[in-house]
């Protein structure tokens, strides 16, 4: 599963596009009887998106001198929020969305490896995250010792955007299909 690693994938393999391909991204505002839930998911996405974006500036911003005490705040704040939300989103989706998509659609079913793999990466790269803005609020506001911690967070931030972005739209791509391509009554619990 090396060339599906999420490390190194580019996007998903041919055979698990298919249904993004019959029902495109710029359908999925027309989302039908899933409209809300489409919505509602593709929106946490986007929230996700945003955290990082703003964890990845506010780290910066300290590194060019912005006040210590203010990163600190925003940093327990937003990366706690990201973190915690993100774990939560994720037992969501395993524990109930994912094991209905996978009864209900061949081509979901083939991905959810891929999605279980990425969320097991995930955690580990959540786990290194947690430890290294930890390590940021716990280190008195100023000195070296904090701009080392700084630039450890930023890079684990740096290498994290790519794979929750890479993630989140191959997901994308495998969930909302599925859902607009079935009506609700087959996706029953």
């Amino acid at each position: 599963m090396t060339d599906l690693d999420l490390t190194k994938r580019q996007g998903l393999p041919d055979a698990l596009r298919a249904l993004a391909e019959e029902y495109p991204r710029t359908g999925w505002s027309e989302a039908g009887p899933f409209r809300n839930l489409i919505t509602f998911w593709l929106d946490k996405h986007m929230s996700f998106r945003h955290l990082l974006d703003r964890l990845e500036a506010d780290g910066q911003a300290a590194l060019d001198g912005a006040d210590p005490a203010a990163y600190r705040h925003s940093l327990a704040r937003h990366g706690g929020l990201l973190v915690n939300e993100l774990h939560g989103h994720h037992t969501i989706e395993d524990t109930h969305y994912f094991p209905v998509l996978e009864r209900t659609d061949p081509v979901f079913a083939k991905g959810l490896e891929i999605l279980e793999a990425d969320h097991h990466a995930l955690d580990g790269l959540l786990h290194e995250l947690t430890d290294k803005a930890n390590a940021v609020l716990r280190e008195p506001s100023d000195g070296n010792a904090l701009r080392d911690h700084v630039g450890a967070l930023q890079a684990v931030l740096g290498r994290s955007n790519p794979m929750l972005l890479r993630h989140f739209e191959d997901e994308e791509d495998l969930v909302v299909p599925v859902l607009l391509k079935h009506e609700p009554a087959a996706l029953a619990y």
